[in-house]
């Protein structure tokens, strides 16, 4: 969903609002007609869950009939969401089941109430339609009539003031049954934390078990991050020569069989025999249809330049150039493993004698270590109190520390932080945030003024030559030019904050959503609510703001009943035609299929195209969801009609994402906060509150009588008490649930998980999942075993409970295994020779789960066998 676009913002009529409705059903009718004529025939796109080739990923299909689908999904148990995606998206279900329970008895009564007490026996002129039932057409002489608005405000408030609480016990009690779940109370993401900013003397593995051995159960494993220079390129070197050879090795595969199908015509024609099917007389086969300049090729870059150019550096054969590089990089990263093997962590001493241990005190190391550390413990329990304990006697020494940390979910650019440098970078990011929110004016003003290019070159001269244009390019500025680039804009804009989010140090992926859910949050309540209502008569009134800067209160106050009809329109655009599209996912459909035509040309694309998880970004869909809220309470006294059309539109979204979080998304464990949006989420409620609450309580001050006096003083007087109470209820639910947010309490310690402190060992390693396919060539053991022991020695590598391995907090570049190449199989076992041509070059290749037809077209049976580290 995208932000409101302010330059539509300005008085709209009712026959707008009806010319929205009529097309906005339309669309929703015609979307929903069409998402129930299709999803049956394409499951892959609209239940892509239900055909997860892995099974514990994979989820029962959706059975319902062909037109009884939305009775079927709105019986369908909510609560399943948990388990199938988590708790981030059960309870961002749950939030939108709150709105609507908190909305339907507000909807019910406003009605009932609001709507004939503002137009019912009022002598406001020039008001009709939706006009009438607004907060301004009360008129002078029944200003008593402003006691509903005020006891219905209370009434209200208190009524979402019950929910939260109510909302706030469930949420406590879901993230805590999901933090002593055993699945995931005995994952390595439970019982790990993340420590930064730690001084040189306890930056080693045995002043770190020292330092928090006085905690239950003790430490289980250390890993001391490093700055791996070099190393995190080569290792991206190999992994990008993987992924090309994979794509050579198909393309080469598919010339073969076309070339073949070409020869096996030839031969039927001329009533020759057929080729034979012996692999050995195959691989003569291939290499005659398959002449050297047929080969996948590509060229060099050239001299300095990053990157290659047509006709232009070396050309290659691609094949051999990527088992060369795979090669190569791999015997760089052994010598740069073994490196980081044979450094000393030793406990630091004062060597200088200079009466304090620092970095000075250590000898200089080739990676040398960085100020950060991942600690593991035996008990669920030590790593929660570790967190929340006072760490270090010296200000900000160890003082960021970080729960629920899990390798993929890791930012390793952003480990090595001074804390001082963490502080002002956060600065910076904030400034840089307000500052973009306050001039991000300028680029929106510009499109609005795109969109009038033809009366602004009538009253520019120096624009005159745009009025000369034809008419159709005038046209295509006017009305296609502006909203793409808005929506370019607001495309731009999550992708900027994320930026200013790294910028300040966040060291987690998941941190970085939640810094994003605040930041958009900010942003689409400025731009997107207030400057849109002040936006009609803002300009006009700008001198006496100027005068007066204390008037921007009363100046709100007066505009925001004028732009309550752009508002109900806007909150019928995402609730219909929003809701019927993402239902639909017209887009996602076409490219889908566009690019497993143009793409899937490997087994790796293809699966990824199909089967590669669909995540949502909590960051940007919160706040989209939270303005509705905002915009919803804003306007649920000043205009009612909006109550019925946000109740409906919340259900709607109830149904979409219930749907969506069943049968298509894919939230992964790693990525799982335990809910944490929520919380900020219903800050969000709060916002919403006091945006209503403050207009309200200028509205009333700004009524006047006949006779020019105050007419609904006490009503303005009560709703300051009203702000006050909801000042003090939200300090409440925020020291009375803050403590319970993120940490797991004491009382919950008996049912956390204890890690066996002798378990886990490198000796009872099994198999991998290299051997297990083909086997180590016997040129690729003496390098396999040199790497597979430099693995072992740092990092403890351990058998996971399902047989992967798991390589724990090391970086990637330090532990990961080369990909394994991914081949299709075909029916003349050509791509079982590629395989057994890479291991001779000490390149791990497989046709396990790919398969190509005679007419060059790959399909998959399954699972990359290394997915489980990629």
């Amino acid at each position: 969903m995208s932000g409101v676009d302010q330059q539509t913002a300005k008085s709209a009529t009712t026959a707008t609002f009806v010319t929205a409705l009529v097309f906005n059903a339309a669309v929703f009718g015609i979307e929903i007609g069409l998402f129930t004529i299709l999803r049956p025939y394409f499951k892959q796109v609209y239940e892509r869950r239900t055909l997860a080739p892995v099974e514990k990923d994979r989820v029962k299909p959706f059975e319902a009939g062909f037109l009884t689908w939305p009775i079927a999904l709105f019986k369908t148990d909510y609560r399943d969401v948990q388990q199938v995606n988590g708790p981030d998206a059960y309870l961002f279900v749950r939030f939108l089941r709150m709105m609507i329970r908190v909305l339907l008895p507000i909807w019910f009564i406003s009605w009932a109430v609001l709507m004939p007490v503002t137009s019912v026996n009022n002598s406001t002129p020039n008001s009709t339609g939706l006009d009438r039932f607004i907060f301004g057409n009360i008129s002078k002489s029944h200003n008593d009539r402003f006691a509903a608005h005020i006891i219905l405000a209370y009434l209200f408030t208190f009524w979402i003031y019950w929910n939260i609480r109510r909302e706030m016990q469930h949420f406590t009690t879901v993230r805590q049954l999901h933090l002593i779940n055993p699945a995931h109370s005995s994952s390595v993401q439970a019982n790990t934390i993340l420590v930064t900013g730690i001084p040189t003397k306890y930056l080693s593995e045995p002043a770190l078990h020292q330092l928090y051995s006085h905690l239950p159960g003790g430490v289980k494993k250390v890993w001391l991050n490093r700055d791996l220079k070099e190393l995190p390129s080569i290792h991206d070197r190999r992994l990008a020569a993987c992924g090309k050879l994979e794509s050579a090795e198909t393309s080469l595969l598919s010339t073969a069989a076309k070339l073949r199908r070409k020869a096996l015509k030839k031969a039927n024609g001329a009533g020759d025999p057929s080729p034979s099917a012996d692999p050995e007389r195959n691989v003569a086969l291939a290499e005659r249809l398959v002449p050297r300049d047929k080969r996948p090729s590509h060229r060099l870059p050239a001299g300095f330049m990053p990157f290659s150019l047509p006709f232009i550096g070396e050309e290659v054969d691609t094949i051999d150039w990527c088992r060369q590089e795979i090669a190569a990089t791999t015997g760089l990263l052994i010598q740069g493993r073994q490196t980081l093997a044979d450094q000393g962590l030793s406990l630091p001493e004062d060597v200088n004698g200079d009466g304090k241990v620092d970095k000075n005190d250590r000898a200089k190391q080739p990676y040398p270590l960085l100020n950060s550390a991942f600690v593991t413990f035996n008990q669920q329990i030590a790593a929660h109190l570790a967190v929340n304990a006072l760490t270090h006697h010296e200000p900000y020494c160890m003082a960021d520390r970080y729960l629920e940390v899990s390798p993929p979910d890791v930012i390793w650019g952003n480990l090595g932080l001074n804390p001082y440098e963490k502080r002002i970078r956060m600065v910076v990011s904030y400034s840089a945030t307000a500052a973009l929110i306050i001039f991000w004016a300028i680029p929106v003003a510009f499109v609005g003024i795109i969109s009038n290019i033809e009366g602004l070159c009538v009253r520019e001269s120096w624009l005159a030559w745009l009025c000369k244009l034809p008419s159709p390019v005038i046209g295509i500025i006017q009305g296609i030019l502006p909203p793409v680039l808005l929506a370019v804009l607001m495309m731009l804009l999550p992708i900027v904050l994320r930026l200013l989010g790294r910028f300040e140090g966040i060291p987690t992926r998941t941190g970085l959503e939640l810094s994003l859910m605040t930041r958009y949050f900010i942003f689409q309540v400025i731009h997107s609510f207030l400057i849109v209502t002040l936006s009609s008569g803002i300009f006009a009134a700008l001198p006496s703001i100027l005068a007066n800067p204390s008037s921007i209160a009363g100046l709100l106050a007066q505009y925001l009943p004028q732009a309550s009809t752009f508002f109900l329109t806007y909150i019928l655009l995402q609730g219909l035609s929003g809701v019927a599209g993402g239902f639909l996912s017209a887009v996602g459909l076409i490219i889908y299929y566009v690019k497993l035509f143009i793409l899937g040309s490997t087994p790796r694309a293809v699966y990824n195209i199909k089967y590669a998880p669909t995540t949502v970004a909590w960051g940007t869909l919160f706040p989209t969801i939270t303005l509705l809220v905002v915009i919803t309470f804003a306007y649920s006294i000043i205009s009612p009609v909006i109550n019925g059309l946000a109740c409906f539109a919340f259900f709607l979204f109830y149904l979409l994402y219930k749907y969506l979080f069943l049968y298509q998304y894919t939230q992964p464990p790693s990525a799982d906060t335990g809910g944490l949006f929520f919380p900020k989420a219903i800050q969000h409620v709060f916002v919403g509150m006091y945006v209503q609450q403050i207009c309200l309580c200028a509205l009333f001050f700004l009524v006047e009588t006949p006779d020019g006096k105050r007419g609904a003083l006490p009503e303005g007087v009560l709703m300051i008490v009203l702000i006050a109470l909801t000042v003090g209820y939200q300090a409440i639910i925020n020291s009375s649930f803050g403590p319970l947010t993120k940490a797991l309490p004491l009382s919950h310690a008996h049912q956390t998980f204890k890690h066996d402190v002798d378990g886990g060992s490198g000796s009872n390693r099994k198999e991998t999942v290299e051997e297990i396919e083909e086997g180590p060539s016997p040129t690729d053991k003496p390098r396999a075993s040199m790497l597979r022991a430099v693995t072992m020695t740092m990092y403890s590598l351990r058998t996971g409970h399902d047989g992967a391995e798991d390589y724990g907090f090391a970086q990637p570049a330090a532990c990961l295994p080369q990909r394994i190449v991914w081949i299709p199989d075909d029916s003349l076992s050509l791509g079982r020779e590629e395989v057994q041509a890479n291991k001779e070059s000490n390149v791990k290749a497989t046709t396990q789960n790919a398969k190509m037809d005679e007419h060059g077209n790959v399909e998959v049976t399954g699972p990359p066998v290394d997915l489980a580290k990629f």
